[in-house]
């Protein structure tokens, strides 16, 4: 597998065909997601752990997602002078977790961003197109001016990914990331071509799908490891 290192992170070149697209997409390279990536993996991990190890993933991968907001200088006053600053600038992002496995994202992107708006979107596949579509969708006003993160712990096939990424565009994003935990290269590379430019955050690379478009060697599946229906 080939990999360039910039800074603290990987961009995996394998699976960009172009230096716009490998540079939207950003694969952690921090020990401590290595670890807790490993223990999230372990068939043994149980509800509440694995609910903490997402959540404790996701503030780190918060940082990085967030690395694009706009700043604007500002000044404050220290106990001692007056010193040049920054302050995030323009509207409040908006979180949008795709129901329902999104949702265990939420707190640790809110710990970071506590004044984000929230919106969510819910996903099914269509038994007879194979295709998802939207079921629910609720978004807070002025869409078209707020940075938008879509949050969903798992990247597999791209085409839940993609339509969620259409409905917030349809919505008036035009800046949007995509957070995940794992992402299989099917999945980046399937969600790279039908949303150009699109940036992408990942925990982890993982190596493949299987025949039932399954990440391996993953996590299993983690909406009924978050909320504990498996």
């Amino acid at each position: 597998m080939c990999a360039i290192a910039i800074g603290d992170f990987f961009f995996w070149e394998v699976y960009c065909d172009d230096m716009e697209t490998r540079m939207n997409t950003t694969v952690l390279a921090h020990p401590l997601v290595h670890h807790k990536l490993t223990m999230l993996r372990s068939k043994s991990t149980s509800t509440a752990l694995f609910r903490a190890l997402v959540e404790e993933i996701g503030l780190i991968l918060a940082i990085e997602a967030t690395a694009h907001l706009r700043v604007e200088t500002t000044s404050v006053e220290t106990p001692l002078e007056t010193c040049d600053g920054w302050r995030l600038s323009g509207a409040d992002p908006v979180l949008v977790p795709v129901l329902r496995a999104g949702l265990g994202l939420v707190p640790p992107f809110l710990h970071l961003l506590p004044t984000a708006k929230v919106g969510h979107i819910g996903l099914a596949r269509d038994h007879a197109t194979l295709l998802p579509r939207a079921y629910y969708r609720n978004f807070p006003p002025d869409m078209a001016s707020r940075p938008a993160i879509i949050l969903d712990p798992m990247l597999a096939t791209g085409g839940s990914a993609a339509e969620a990424v259409r409905q917030v565009k349809e919505a008036g994003s035009t800046n949007l990331t995509l957070a995940c935990v794992i992402a299989a290269p099917e999945g980046i590379r399937f969600l790279q071509e039908a949303h150009p430019g699109i940036r992408i955050v990942a925990a982890g690379l993982d190596r493949e799908l299987n025949e039932k478009g399954y990440i391996l060697p993953g996590l299993g599946d983690a909406g009924d490891r978050i909320f504990g229906t498996r």
